[in-house]
């Protein structure tokens, strides 16, 4: 969230901001109005309330001097009613301007490349070399099926399209994936490993930016008004909210295996084929919270340790830079990783990196003390995929299929699912 303070003082930067990414900005202006009448509001009825008090001390004194006291009292009653009427008014703009703030979004940083959409994303860098086979290849849904990996009828018949049923192989490569990734964050890149919650209430879910733009896309348990997770970002993020940590905290790594549960909804058209579009998915997520000062080399090594995942695998993948048009309601800068499928001769967003600088920590209210001076300043929180598995999996298996419709198993993947080739049935 950003500060009204800052919005009343930058409001053509954040206007821009708000055009850069492509959203409305007719709200910004109910806010500067509202903000505006609340100001005057608030000085009006401290006027009234420093003339109360005065009041106030007129009739202490009348009274030890045995005055008539009857006039000021009736002054001051009305006073009180007034400043009560004002005091309502009062909280009533501010929870209007609190409800048009949660719809805000971050700004930009000053080094996103400006464009409206992902055409105008920067490519960063490409990563090994596009893989071509001599034979005639199939898709991962081709190799799903006759490998007997995944049944989508059955997931089909449990809880309608969309959500895959893992079955034997395919659940002990998912397992697998999941397992290697954990290690190589816990064991090698220094994050601590967290089993979350996979509901979050609507407090927590919208600290992290997901509420309330995003409501429509989300499942909720309508009775207890908790939500499904559309990644473990949410309950990550969470964990302090409303806390203070000391600087010596910092930074704080946390790397943790979450279904992730996304409705999607107005997505319909877009490719669904397979396991490229689903509404439940398996994922391990990555976050960070981080001192100001250092969030953006932060970010750079968020964007390594993602990356890690694809070169142990073998696959190659590429670097973008989203534009302003593409970044996410929160995010104030983000790198995607694209994973090559070579059957659709495709590039696959396995990850996205994002740093959010203090707008998380704002909603969440995160906040460390400085050693130097002791005051309270706001966390900077920075989130990746590391990685999410149905496009990785998707790239796996196009990557290492063979022509006798095996694949083998990606070498830093043998351990964890103890054999080294997937044969068909």
């Amino acid at each position: 969230m950003l500060p009204l303070k800052y919005i009343r003082q930058n409001a053509e930067l954040v206007r821009q901001g708000m055009a850069h990414k492509g959203i409305e900005t007719e709200r910004l202006d109910q806010i500067l109005s509202l903000d505006e009448e609340l100001r005057a509001k608030i000085a009006h009825t401290e006027t009234l309330k420093a003339q109360r008090n005065r009041v106030t001390q007129t009739i202490a004194q009348l009274k030890r001097e045995g005055g008539e006291a009857q006039d000021k009292i009736t002054s001051m009653a009305e006073l009180s009613r007034e400043i009560k009427e004002i005091d309502q008014g009062i909280q009533i703009l501010q929870e209007q301007l609190h409800t048009h703030l949660l719809w805000v979004p971050n700004i930009p940083h000053s080094t996103v490349p400006v464009g409206s959409d992902a055409s105008a994303n920067r490519l960063v860098s490409t990563e090994g070399e596009l893989v071509t086979h001599s034979f005639a290849v199939q898709d991962h849904l081709e190799l799903l099926t006759a490998l007997q990996l995944v049944d989508f009828e059955a997931g089909g018949r449990i809880a309608g399209r969309g959500f895959p049923l893992y079955t034997g192989k395919g659940a002990r490569l998912e397992r697998a994936l999941i397992n290697f990734m954990l290690d190589l964050h816990t064991q090698e890149r220094n994050y601590t490993e967290i089993f979350p919650p996979f509901v979050a209430t609507r407090q927590t879910t919208e600290l992290t930016g997901q509420l309330p733009k995003l409501e429509e896309d989300m499942y909720v348990t309508t009775v207890d008004d908790l939500f499904l997770i559309p990644t473990a970002e949410v309950p990550l993020t969470g964990i302090y909210q409303g806390q203070v940590l000391s600087e010596g905290d910092l930074p704080l790594r946390y790397a943790a295996y979450s279904a992730c549960f996304r409705r999607e909804a107005g997505s319909y058209g877009k490719e669904t084929r397979g396991l490229l579009r689903v509404h439940q998915f398996n994922k391990v997520e990555l976050v960070k919270y981080v001192h100001p000062d250092a969030s953006y080399d932060e970010l750079e090594t968020l964007r390594v340790d993602a990356e890690e995942v694809l070169k142990r695998l073998g696959l190659t993948y590429r670097i973008l830079e989203l534009c302003t048009g593409d970044l996410s309601f929160a995010a104030a800068k983000c790198y995607d990783l694209e994973v090559y499928a070579p059957a659709g001769e495709q590039w696959l967003e396995v990850s996205s990196c994002s740093n959010y600088e203090a707008f998380q920590a704002r909603r969440g209210n995160i906040k460390f003390r400085r050693k130097d001076t002791g005051k309270l300043d706001y966390v900077h929180t920075l989130n990746g995929s590391g990685l999410a598995t149905p496009r990785l999996l998707a790239a796996i298996l196009e990557t290492y299929q063979q022509a006798d419709g095996t694949v083998v198993v990606p070498e830093a993947l043998v351990p964890y699912y103890g054999e080294e080739t997937l044969k068909p049935a």
